[in-house]
């Protein structure tokens, strides 16, 4: 019996069946490269060839406080679990007993004598030692059930932590790159202030000459200052964004982390694999799928609850008056008692516990196939902005080629006097905007393509967790 019990393990795992049905393709686009198809199993962040990210994840991982937090939450639920199995096998109690006692006793009244009872007293010892069993037979499945859940839940639990490590990276990335446009955005600013700055000093050098109004001086003061606090907030953003990286590393947050704003990722094609085959790749659509089987087990758990128990107690040992008599096999004792306990009456719990138990598992069951839709979205989405972004890019950086060839002539005709100031002043701003949206747009591809890996579970394989926590 104690080894059947030890051969419990966690359900099959089995995909839910739900009433969604994927089509053969992702509908937005394909993004699979021939050259990758041996890397669909390796951490996603490789497919950026960026040493620095590299650098940062490994050491997020090992610092990270939420991360801890969720293996911490893994330790828990091996803990739990550990507490359901113990219905399972036999439960041993050693108890060692001394008692001292003294009595009075009231004889009956003497013949010729006055008629009053006697009074004696009797001081008397007890020692004694035993060792109790008690077991559940767990004839219908009741305790294996829950044991079988828990272990599944313990297996939703670590996945849990991979999924939380691979937010954990996706997150980094993103606030990695961040940082780095944020840098090209400070240096971008900086630019254009000098430019303005230089600009306002040529504007006044003619406007003291009377060469130009004072509107013009005016305007160009304007645009300086509009400048420089543009700079400010893109230095505030980017402290900002330093510090937040430090919290995920771990350190403390002083914005003093070095951003290498030349770092580019190679954007290169992912292997998207085909949407039915993403329930076994994600690691939130995993522990869902656990969490429905360990629910389906609590259900049989409730409705054997139903049917009788049977339990065995036995209690062995020695019980003497003498100390040194307890290793005495003459003053051995025992007892052996079996039961059997069928519920007649509970005002309703027990099929009130079995109706929860269905209730549970018909929600878990509806928020996977809501967490499915979810996941298809997911992929959908940032496939269609792979494309969409790639667009806006191009476009982008030929409207900033322009607004920058633009500017040069406006700032040369207004020296020549053949344009006003606000044609000048409206040329740089469509500079600075055009090259300020081109950086972005690039930092928005990278975060598209973030997401994509995310979104397609990461490639991180966790068969081995599932099949450990079977065994």
């Amino acid at each position: 019996m104690l080894l059947f019990l030890s051969c419990i393990r966690a359900p099959d795992i089995k995909e839910p069946e739900v009433d969604i049905s994927p089509p053969d393709s992702w509908i937005a686009g394909d993004a699979r490269s021939p050259s990758q198809k041996n890397e669909e199993n390796s951490d996603w962040w490789q497919h950026f060839h960026d040493p620095a990210l590299d650098s940062l994840i490994r050491e997020s991982l090992r610092h990270n406080h939420n991360l801890q937090a969720a293996s911490a939450r893994v330790d828990m639920a091996i803990s739990q679990a550990r507490i359901s199995s113990a219905e399972l096998y036999p439960q041993l109690n050693g108890g060692v007993t001394a008692a001292r006692r003294k009595q009075q006793i009231f004889g009956m009244p003497s013949i010729g004598g006055t008629g009053e009872s006697s009074v004696s007293t009797m001081t008397s010892n007890n020692f004694g030692a035993s060792l109790d069993v008690s077991w559940e037979i767990d004839l219908w499945g009741r305790i294996r059930s829950g044991r079988s859940a828990a272990l599944a839940d313990v297996q939703a639990s670590q996945v849990d932590w991979y999924g939380a490590k691979l937010s954990l990276t996706g997150q980094l990335a993103k606030m990695w790159y961040a940082a780095i446009e944020l840098n090209r955005q400070v240096d971008l600013s900086q630019a254009a202030l000098e430019n303005y700055q230089l600009s306002v000093r040529r504007i006044k050098e003619r406007y003291e000459k009377g060469l130009v109004s004072s509107l013009d001086y005016r305007m160009a003061e304007s645009a300086v200052a509009t400048a420089e606090a543009n700079f400010l907030a893109r230095q505030q953003q980017l402290e900002s964004a330093r510090r937040q990286l430090e919290i995920m590393l771990g350190r403390y947050p002083a914005a003093e982390i070095e951003i290498n704003k030349n770092a580019v990722p190679h954007l290169e094609y992912v292997p998207a694999g085909l949407p039915a085959e993403l329930v076994s790749k994600r690691p939130d659509l995993i522990s869902a799928e656990r969490r429905i089987a360990a629910a389906k087990k609590r259900v049989s758990q409730a409705k054997a609850s139903l049917y009788p128990r049977i339990a065995l107690t036995g209690s062995a040992g020695q019980s003497s008056s003498e100390l040194e008599n307890l290793l005495d096999g003459d003053f051995s004792v025992w007892s052996i008692i079996g039961n059997i306990v069928h519920p007649l009456f509970q005002g309703g719990r027990l099929l009130a516990g079995v109706k929860s138990a269905q209730s549970n598992a018909e929600m878990q069951l509806a928020q996977f196939a809501q967490s499915l839709l979810n996941a298809y979205a997911e992929v959908e989405n940032a496939l269609a902005a792979e494309r969409y972004l790639a667009g806006q890019e191009t476009a982008l950086e030929t409207a900033a080629h322009q607004a920058a060839a633009a500017c040069e002539l406006a700032e040369d005709r207004y020296r020549r006097g053949l344009v006003n100031v606000f044609s000048m002043l409206e040329a740089q701003r469509n500079s600075l905007q055009a090259e300020s949206q081109l950086i972005n747009i690039r930092r928005q591809r990278i975060d598209a393509r973030v997401d994509l890996c995310l979104g397609l579970g990461g490639g991180i394989d966790m068969s081995g967790v599932l099949g450990e926590s079977k065994k």
